[in-house]
This record gives C-alpha cells, structure tokens and sequence, in this order.
C-alpha cells in the first residue's frame, strides 16, 4: 500500500512524502511529488497542515492509565472534606469492585490534614477504598480494604491512620490487583491505547513492574492490537535480577529488566531518597531501596542477557546509588558491553552534574519527564516545599543532560502526569530554570527520535527515506513556538507504520 501526502508542511523540511508500506518512500516538494503520483494507491491532499514525526512517551503505565480515566479524579481537591465528598458521590452510583481515585495532592490544600481510614469508611460503608497520591508513591485507604490486606500492620509504611508508602504501598496494590478482573484491565488498556493516540503518539514505552501490574497486561495488549489497530508498545519490566527478574524479561518477550525498578521513591511522597534533610521534615532523607552493588549486579545481569536495564530514581542519593551501580558494572564487564546495550535510567530528577560525563561515556538513555518541572518545579510549588528554593530549582537538569551528550527520552509518567507530548516539549522549553530551558528543536527531537534511541531503534523518529512511517497530521500549518500562552496544535490524524490508528472524523475528508 502506497500513500503520497501533498501540500504538507512537513517537519523539518518538504511538503510531499511518500509512504510505501510501514517506511517513507520519498520525501520532497510538490513539484516533484507528480511522478509518485500514478505509483501511489492513495493521494492525500493534507491541506497545508504540518505533518510531524508521531510523538513517542518513554515512560507510562497503560492499565493505570486507563484505570485513571475511569476512577474518580481527585486533582481539582483543595480540602480532605472534597476528596470524602467525591467518593462519597461514586459510592452512590457504584456498586460494585474496588472504588479508586487518583491524583490527590496535598500541598495544594489549605489544611493538609489527609482523610483517614475510618472516614474513608463513613464516606463509602464496607467499601474497598485506595486513593492514590499524584506521585504513585503512596495512597489513603479504607479501613475495609486494609483488612483485607494480609500484613499490612506489620509492613513499612503503616501507620495506622490509612497511609500507605512502600512495602505496605505495595501489599495494598497486589490486592486491588487481585480483586481487579482481566476484562477490566483489558478495558482500562483500550481506554489508555485510544487516548495515546488521539494526542499523536505513534509509541510508548510500557513501565511494568510486579507492584505496578501483572506481566500478563503485554498479552492483552497484543490481543488488543490483533483486533483494533494501535500504536508501538515497547514492554519493559521493573523486577531486579535476585528475584528472576531478568529471566522473567527475557521470557515474556521484554526489551528490558528496566524502568520502574526503584531505587528510591518521589519527592510529594518524602521518599525520594536525598543526600540532606526534606526541607519540610528535618532528619527525614527519605529511603533508598537498592545499593550500587545490587544495582551493578542487575546491570551486568541485563548486559548479559541482551537486555536493557534500567532504574527509577529521583533524589540526589538514589541517582548517585544508581550511577555507582554502572560504575561497578563498568569494571567488571568493560565500558563497550555496557555502552552497546543503551541502558536507561528513569526521571534522574537530582543529580551530581559531574556524573553527566561518565554517563554519557557509558551510553546511559536519561528517560525524563519534563511536566514534572510544569507541575511542581520553581521557587513556589511542591519541589520548593519539599527540597527548597535551591535544590528545586536544580531538579530535572535538562539542558545540562543534552549539553553533556547523553541521549533524552521524554515520556509522561502517566498517570501521574497527562498523557500530553506537546506540553511534555513545552514544559522544556520554558523550564522554571532558565539555564536548564532546551530549544524547541532539542526538545521536539526528545519527544520524537528520542523515544526510539532509548528503546534501541535506530530508524524511526523522523521524516525521511527508510524510517519508520509512523506520523501526525496537526491541526495548523506551522510548528509551534510553544511560548507562554500558545495554543498546542490539535492532532487530526496518527498513522503508525502506514496504518491510521487515530482519524479525526472529517478533519482530512
């Protein structure tokens, strides 16, 4: 199947391409577009409007996306007293299965006083309630859901008060997990694959890991994508190599050991793990989950194995832990092995910024997400809270990364934030901090080739012969600046590799 677009205004350059099967055929100019025209099955008349790489996000949970877009959204809270009035509100109109909400956060609110357990119980009698924070990294639920949890008082990160971080975090969601039905979760999964790419994503990159979701999710996805078509999945999987990890990767068909294998946990939460005191908890670092020794271990392993590995780790202690780690794999099996398999470290939201070099020596992907800096950067928001003025404003050092040349990957974190790449591009450009800011172009490629180098797929990314035709069609005739107050484009069309997955009813005729 031949398609050749005309009249587009085509990202970077040309205004005609052609598409032969799941790769660019020819891209040039309308006048020379006329002899392609009687070779071409199709030929589309884009109407002057910019044509683009398909967006990629490095970094989403789909089944808790989806979940999202079916719970009870609690992001528009300001008291403890909104979050028990909404659930109360969902308790009335559902009647079965676990209630859920997401994105409370608390630094928002006037009165920070959280909902307890017991009036989770009041609001919604005999229900099993999890409320999750914005972050992911800890959760409020009901007394009925934590009896329910087996250990639950003896674990970290109970206090009684309905709470959970950590190890008791973590109990409560196999729980849900368990109580959750594989139509249900193959629900949520369509809702996320369809929200993707009417936003113009043409990838993402699944972060799953055994506290997140089950490894069966990828097979409903694939079962997903042999009835409907969707875009890329790239299936990576958080589990560290002591516990099979690897094995298990390697099995299921995963590109890595990798991505949310924690090493420590996020700022909103206080369990970032940082080198001094929370700003707004004296004595308190936070906690660090893995050694550079386990983390080096768990390199070497994935190296071995033809995996990528990759952690997730926030704070100034953990991501030194984790470039410790790749330090100790260096030396044991030699900076070529390391260096080729494109390893990845996730957010990399506090970092020595003289470790940049050996990073990028060693080939390491920083998969990051600039709607962090969006939501919660800045002198006067969460970060500051929680880190103060100055380490805030040293968070998520974008410009210092690609000035270092190591290679970004821009992705969500959804649901923590949006699934949203134009805002993720413009989050970049226009960082709390004016030194860490990346040009428009920088910030684009991140979101787009990015993507794909940190997924190890060298021909995609970009408009030209023999990538990957996998593109957008936005609602504008121009790339956006993407300055304060500028409308994002609309996307009106997806097409993964020569396949429209997203149409616009009526916007292309």
């Amino acid at each position: 199947m031949r398609t050749l677009l005309r009249n587009a205004a085509l990202s970077p350059f040309g205004t005609a391409m052609l598409i032969d099967g799941d790769r660019v055929g020819w891209v040039g100019d309308d006048a020379e577009a006329s002899r392609y025209v009687d070779q071409a099955d199709t030929v589309l008349d884009v109407g002057g409007r910019l044509v683009t790489p398909a967006f990629v996000d490095a970094h989403v949970h789909l089944s808790q996306t989806g979940v999202r877009l079916r719970s009870v959204d609690l992001a528009v809270a300001t008291r403890a007293s909104d979050v028990l009035d909404a659930i109360a509100e969902r308790a009335r109109t559902q009647d079965v299965g676990v209630l859920l909400g997401f994105n409370w956060d608390e630094t928002t609110w006037s009165d920070r006083t959280l909902p307890t357990a017991a009036e989770l119980d009041r609001a919604a009698p005999g229900r099993h309630v999890y409320l999750s924070r914005v972050d992911g990294h800890s959760g409020i639920v009901s007394a009925a859901l934590a009896d329910h949890v087996p250990g639950i008082a003896e674990a970290e990160g109970w206090d009684g008060t309905g709470r959970v971080e950590r190890d008791a975090h973590h109990l409560v969601r196999d729980v849900i997990s368990a109580l959750t039905t594989k139509s249900q979760v193959k629900r949520s999964l369509v809702a996320a694959l369809a929200e993707a790419v009417e936003v113009g994503l043409g990838s993402v990159h699944e972060l799953s890991a055994p506290h997140l979701n089950a490894p069966g999710d990828l097979e409903l996805i694939r079962e997903i994508g042999e009835q409907v078509p969707i875009l890329d999945v790239i299936p990576y999987w958080g589990e560290h190599v002591s516990t099979g990890g690897v094995e298990r990767a390697r099995e299921l068909g995963f590109r890595g050991a990798a991505g949310d294998l924690n090493v420590d946990g996020a700022f909103g939460s206080r369990t970032a793990a940082l080198q001094a005191d929370y700003a707004d908890r004296p004595e308190h670092r936070g906690h660090r989950y893995l050694d550079p020794e386990a983390v080096a271990a768990h390199v070497v392993a994935c190296t071995r194995a033809g995996l990528q590995a990759g952690y997730h780790c926030i704070g100034d202690a953990g991501t030194a832990s984790a470039v410790d780690g790749f330090r100790l794999a260096v030396k044991e099996i030699g900076i070529e092995a390391v260096r080729a398999a494109r390893h990845r470290l996730e957010h990399v939201e506090l970092i020595d910024l003289t470790s940049l070099t050996d990073l990028a020596e060693w080939g390491v992907v920083a998969s990051v997400q600039p709607a962090f800096d969006a939501a919660w950067g800045g002198t006067e928001k969460m970060y500051a809270e929680r880190l103060g003025a100055e380490r805030a404003l040293a968070s998520n050092p974008l410009r210092s990364f690609h000035a270092a040349g190591i290679t970004l990957a821009f992705g969500s974190d959804s649901p923590v934030t949006p699934l949203d790449p134009w805002g993720g591009v413009r989050a970049a450009v226009l960082h709390h901090n004016e030194n860490e800011r990346l040009p428009v172009d920088v910030a684009f490629a991140a979101h787009t080739v990015g993507g794909w180098r940190a997924a190890g797929v060298d021909d995609a990314g970009e408009l030209r012969q023999g990538q990957l035709a996998s593109y957008a069609v936005w609602d504008t005739s121009a790339f956006p600046a993407l300055a304060e107050g500028e409308t994002a484009p609309k996307c009106l069309r997806t097409v993964v590799r020569g396949k429209i997955v997203f149409d616009e009813e009526g916007a292309l005729g």
